[in-house]
């Protein structure tokens, strides 16, 4: 219950914000309004909520329980995250600071590059808690220690200052042994036979930080209407490497109508693959045939995927061995989706998509093209070409961003070819324009994240091709529908070379030189900020909220 009142608190604050409380509205302008407040304001509430009428009891049941372990999953993100997440709280008497150390998961915010918002912290540690704050990069990399790479291990200092490493397993051992428990009651409760096994192969790799199995299960499930994504998953939290992964949790509930929707388009994967705009060594991996298109309403966000910018879309499994004899699941999150096309997208295009353009701005556009996105992370190559090893191991702390940005292009290059096929509906203006607009709405997430430094790099180069074009009277973006077409092959091109050479020394270049944001476009984005347009969405979710308690 904190959670859902913190978020009630946090959306009494917005709306007051808006509307002006019972102050005279020239106290709430950009000028006048507080330093937190206008933090807080750069994100609107949204409830989180599904028709539970479509589930069975035991379904309704099941979805309490593993509620209860994503909030397990929440409290072991924050020690990544931060430290000791009481110990902050505690140090707050602001209500209003504490709010927003709860969206932030510690005193940085990371919709503005992870700036320090309360007094007296330093800048947030790249490695954020999965390294020593004083630990170097030479450091780590003369450390003679098996497992100092490994996924599910934080690296720690013994009594004589040297580093060790302590598995997830044994630092999260209690709270670890609780949520493996949650899933086992959950499992109990499941009929359908594919779900009670993943359930229960989960609960054991969480106890064990053995993933494989339980990854496997996952994809082999198909029939499923209740899902969960749960563990240690993603690695933009470690920005010094990108080594570590952190903890999360979604609780979800299938479309099954708009799922049957996307199945077709998984089976074109080999033949996209074949046609990539690159040289043939660097699409020879064969994509998984039995990849995933489903839709799903998502009913509780819990860690690393809940801090900051919520995620509205997943590419899963991330173990590049699934993925090659497996394919992916791309869970697109319907509910997230929309609340952020209506509240955010279609205000941001009323301002800086040219006028005779926005009719194209569309959800269904807007839907395909995040899903397009998730999809192309199965495309290109997960291995170099050249015996550096796997992409992400070669590529560090950038493979991420880089990653994310192949994605972007390679999402509308699959737009082009499925539609050129006859195989997607709509007018490709549709597409391209509504990506544009996309553009702005991800890069208010700052350029700190590799989804904002992939954001900005593409920005930069499609801007330097001449896909779009600014007019200075207006302060709106026209599409050069013909040059965006160039600019999307130009840098697959280049990115999917980048990613197969391992060519970190090229990816960093790219960043340093087109991953920030310029003069124009943040006068741009002000404007947006000027006209109160949030940023993003926080949750009032929960049991409570979804009528199960």
């Amino acid at each position: 219950m904190r959670s859902f009142r913190i978020m009630m608190l946090l959306a009494l604050g917005l709306w007051m914000s808006a509307c002006g409380g019972n102050q005279p509205a020239e106290t709430t302008t950009d000028e006048t309004m507080s330093d937190i407040d206008k933090r807080l304001a750069k994100y609107v509430s949204v409830r989180l909520t599904t028709d539970l009428s479509v589930l069975s009891d035991k379904d309704r049941q099941m979805i309490p329980i593993l509620i209860e372990a994503a909030k397990v999953m929440d409290e072991l993100f924050w020690y990544e995250a931060y430290g000791d997440k009481e110990a902050l709280l505690n140090s707050l008497t602001d209500e209003k600071l504490k709010q927003f150390a709860l969206v932030n998961y510690g005193p940085w915010d990371r919709l503005d590059g992870n700036a320090p918002f309360v007094e007296g912290v330093g800048p947030k540690p790249a490695g954020a808690n999965f390294y020593p704050a004083n630990m170097t990069k030479e450091e780590f990399q003369a450390a003679e220690l098996e497992d100092k790479a490994s996924l599910y291990t934080f690296l720690r200092r013994n009594e004589e200052g040297k580093l060790i490493t302590v598995p997830y397993r044994e630092q999260f051992r209690e709270k670890i042994e609780k949520a493996a428990g949650l899933l086992r009651q959950a499992a109990a409760l499941a009929d359908d036979a594919g779900l009670k096994n993943y359930l229960e192969l989960r609960a054991q790799a969480l106890l064990s930080d053995d993933y494989q199995a339980s990854d496997l299960a996952w994809m082999d499930m198909k029939d499923n209407q209740i899902d969960v994504v749960i563990g240690p998953i993603e690695t933009y939290e470690d920005q010094l490497f990108g080594h570590k992964a952190a903890h999360e949790c979604y609780v979800l509930v299938k479309d099954m109508a708009w799922s049957r929707r996307l199945e077709k388009y998984a089976a074109f994967l080999p033949e996209l693959q074949e046609g990539l705009p690159v040289a043939a060594a660097y699409k020879k991996e064969k994509p998984g045939s039995d990849a995933q298109l489903n839709a799903y309403d998502v009913v509780y966000y819990a860690g690393d995927c809940n801090s900051g910018s919520k995620t509205i879309a997943i590419n899963l499994p991330n173990d590049e061995e699934v993925q090659l004899k497996k394919g992916a699941r791309r869970l697109q999150l319907k509910n997230a989706m929309r609340a952020k096309f209506d509240k955010i997208m279609l205000p941001i295009a009323d301002m800086l998509i040219d006028e005779s353009q926005r009719k194209h701005i569309t959800f269904d556009a807007f839907f395909a093209n995040t899903m397009f996105h998730e999809v192309a992370h199965g495309l290109g190559i997960k291995n170099t070409i050249n015996g550096k090893g796997a992409v992400r191991e070669a590529l560090l702390e950038h493979a991420s961003a880089l990653e994310e940005g192949k994605a972007d292009v390679l999402g509308l290059y699959m737009i082009k070819q499925l539609h050129d096929k006859g195989e997607l509906e709509g007018d490709l203006k549709d597409y391209y324009t509504t990506f544009m607009a996309g553009i702005f709405r991800s890069v208010r997430f700052g350029a700190s994240s590799a989804h904002g430094k992939a954001n900005m790099i593409r920005f930069n180069f499609f801007q330097e091709m001449g896909a779009f074009e600014r007019n200075p009277e207006t302060g709106a973006y026209r599409v050069d529908y013909e040059k965006l077409e160039q600019a999307m092959a130009a840098l697959s091109e280049k990115i999917l070379t980048l990613q197969g050479d391992g060519d970190y020394e090229g990816v960093a270049r790219l960043v340093a030189e087109k991953g920030a944001i310029g003069g124009q476009l943040q006068a741009d984005l002000d404007r947006l900020s000027q006209a109160s347009i949030p940023v993003d969405i926080v949750f009032e979710q929960g049991a409570d909220v979804l009528g199960l308690e």
